[in-house]
């Protein structure tokens, strides 16, 4: 699940980092008249690296999240990444695998936790990926189409849990094959009265339960998994959900992903992107295909527009500015669509924005800060590049 997060966070959290008196109190000590004649935007980035190292450990980097939004009040919680290599000895080769997680609670009680692990093995033959969500937390739905009023939006909150599990085994240069599932059961709990949703005929209102098995493709030439400048990531899945696995619906769904990162002039980076994914059969609603959120077309809240197609183009232009701190701008466009016949280029969604990145891990790893402007101005906070 992704899921926007306000301004707050970043603020409270830089704060933070950069002047409270527990983290001054950790900083080694300096000459004062050294001190004076450093740029003040030295000070402060010598600052927040201090704190960041401080807060971490041999094996964990953590990062303090704050949140804020009508519908959750104050939420605090912290997030955690561990980067590796599971085996003693192993080549340089070898990527490394990393272990995020994250773990938020409001004061409306509401909680959310993730945690992921992609793990790389015997000179990257081998690639285990798990992800885990355990969450109670309010949504907002907006119906099922390409082209709803921004008054359709209702709330809803929900308890969720979720699991998915992917094997891949290299079989040839750059690609790799394996199985993968998906298992996903959810209470929705809390609805609009006279609403959709509250209604019992949208699929998925009343609590459903899906369990699923399929098969992934990739063909993956980065040169760098964290923050790759040349190479091609491409990947083609599809997975079957029955009652055989206990699912309570029965469908397939059917995912392409094409990404490539081109360098440009002077450490710059284009990435780019695009998407296409069809559900054949009836799906609860949280399982259709959908736009919007922190990885497809940023500006928009995930699931503004969702149904059985969609397609999303996105774009990014990486740079450097100075140290550890980096800028990005990003457009995208996409759309949905019950069946083929009905997509159309007067159907497309805009989105663009731009966002700051601070690298705080020698293996590349970003906190990434993004702006999106689509029918909504909107904030994300994270880990890691969306593309």
């Amino acid at each position: 699940m992704t899921h926007k997060i306000s301004p707050v966070p970043f603020l409270v959290s830089l704060l933070f980092c950069l002047w409270s008196p527990l983290a001054q109190g950790q900083v080694d000590s300096i000459a004062m008249d050294s001190v004076a004649k450093e740029p003040f935007h030295d000070q402060l980035l010598n600052t927040a690296d201090d704190v960041l190292d401080w807060m971490s450990t041999d094996t964990w980097s953590f990062i303090p999240v704050v949140t804020y939004s009508p519908e959750t009040s104050l939420g605090l919680g912290l997030g955690a990444i561990k980067v590796f290599k599971p085996q003693v000895g192993a080549s340089e080769r070898l990527r490394p695998s990393s272990m995020p997680i994250t773990f938020i609670y409001t004061l409306k009680k509401q909680a959310i936790l993730e945690m992921d692990i992609d793990l790389w093995k015997n000179d990257n033959r081998d690639f285990f990926n798990a992800s885990l969500e355990l969450a109670n937390y309010p949504f907002e739905f907006y119906g099922i189409g390409n082209d709803l009023p921004a008054d359709n939006m209702e709330d809803y909150s929900s308890r969720y849990f979720y699991l998915r599990l992917n094997y891949m085994r290299k079989i040839l240069p750059n690609v790799y094959v394996g199985p993968w599932m998906e298992y996903r059961t959810e209470e929705v709990y809390k609805k609009e009265e006279g609403g959709l949703l509250a209604g019992g005929t949208i699929p998925g209102s009343n609590s459903p339960q899906v369990a699923g098995i399929g098969l992934k493709i990739n063909y993956d030439s980065r040169n760098d998994i964290f923050q790759p400048d040349k190479g091609s990531f491409h990947q083609v899945s599809w997975i079957t959900y029955h009652d055989f696995f206990g699912s309570d619906y029965t469908y397939n769904r059917y995912e392409v992903d094409l990404r490539k990162y081109i360098p440009v002039w002077k450490n710059k980076v284009l990435a780019v992107q695009g998407y296409w994914s069809f559900v054949d059969g009836v799906a609860p609603f949280q399982q259709t295909s959908l736009l919007g959120g922190s990885k497809r077309m940023r500006g928009y809240f995930e699931g503004r527009y969702r149904d059985q197609l969609a397609m999303v183009y996105q774009a990014e232009l990486r740079m450097p500015i100075y140290r550890s701190l980096g800028l990005v701008f990003f457009g995208s466009t996409g759309q949905v669509a019950e069946k083929l016949s009905q997509y159309g280029f007067d159907r497309f969604h805009y989105g663009a924005g731009f966002g700051f990145r601070y690298k705080f891990m020698d293996e590349g790893i970003n906190i990434r800060i993004d702006f999106g402007f689509g029918d909504q101005t909107a904030f994300y906070f994270g880990l890691n590049e969306v593309i």
